[in-house]
């Protein structure tokens, strides 16, 4: 029992500092049928799956070793014949591993350093290329009992080049009723409480992945994609500390774009890019609208 109630303090007070924390994550995510770009017949259909899982394990009362492990599947169908070196349909994984400690300095202050490697494939012809290096670091400030930032940056090795992410952590109650949480660039959430089975609100999420391609037809090459989700949703409980969560809306700048592997840009500060001047191989396809919905094991603190 003692060290059930150590975890669960050191959680609230060191790793996440936060209302609650998704302990686990099932996501299906479906796109509307897009016509393509160039006007030409056919259109491109969009259907993706996301499995996330976060793993706290005690060291000490100032160390926690985190980890999280996420999974993405991304197919687009297109019913439109192209050249045998144009990747169609589009079938990619990616496998994220994060783990690091977790350092609490005092109670309003913490560190957290991650590695976090990535297995990026469409699973033919795997080779070291499919791994992908990076890292996580923040620092972890509470202002108030109900305000707590963090500050940092994630890197990773894309096979387009170095990608670097300034990051700011916000977990922000506002009221009871409502509050703001997310890392920035990469996802957050405005949300209202409606009751204490019911929340809703608008979300944002949006990451830059590359994945190497195996195919013989198209070997050495690798799929870049892009897309910012903006949507509204509704969170409702439906056993316990299990919740079903519903998201409608749209994706802003969505690209699947095929390159050859000797095609590099010399850095990137998240969208920024510099010296880019690559080709891509394939037609993108419109932005359009996005339904996703997932299932969420939440825990409160």
């Amino acid at each position: 029992m003692k060290t059930l109630l150590l975890f669960f303090t050191l959680i609230s007070i060191s790793v996440f500092s936060q209302q609650s924390i998704d302990l686990l994550t099932i996501s299906g995510r479906y796109g509307t049928p897009q016509p393509f770009v160039d006007n030409e017949p056919g259109k491109a259909t969009e259907i993706s799956t996301l499995t996330n899982i976060k793993i706290p394990i005690v060291l000490s009362e100032k160390i926690i070793w985190y980890s999280q492990l996420t999974h993405v599947y991304s197919n687009v169908d297109m019913n439109r014949t192209f050249p045998s070196d144009i990747m169609s349909p589009i079938s990619v994984h990616g496998f994220m591993f994060q783990t690091g400690i977790v350092k609490k300095i005092d109670d309003t202050r913490a560190i957290q350093l991650l590695i976090a490697p990535r297995f990026m494939t469409d699973f033919n012809n795997i080779n070291g290329r499919s791994i992908q290096m990076g890292g996580i670091a923040l620092f972890e400030k509470r202002f108030k009992p109900n305000l707590m930032m963090r500050f940092g940056v994630m890197y990773n090795q894309e096979l387009s080049g170095p990608l670097f992410v300034p990051l700011v952590h916000l977990d922000w109650v506002i009221t009871d009723k409502w509050s703001i949480s997310g890392l920035l660039p990469i996802y957050a959430k405005i949300k209202y409480k409606v009751n204490e089975n019911i929340s809703t609100g608008i979300s944002f999420f949006g990451l830059i992945t590359s994945y190497q391609l195996g195919d013989p037809h198209y070997s050495g090459d690798y799929m870049e994609r892009t897309s910012l989700d903006l949507t509204a949703f509704s969170r409702v409980r439906i056993a316990g500390n299990l919740h079903i969560e519903g998201r409608v809306g749209y994706a802003i700048g969505r690209t699947y774009a095929q390159y050859e592997g000797d095609q590099k840009i010399d850095f990137r500060i998240s969208i920024l890019k510099f010296g880019d001047n690559r080709v891509v191989k394939n037609i993108k396809f419109e932005d359009g609208m996005i339904i996703n919905l997932r299932l969420v094991y939440n825990m409160p603190l």
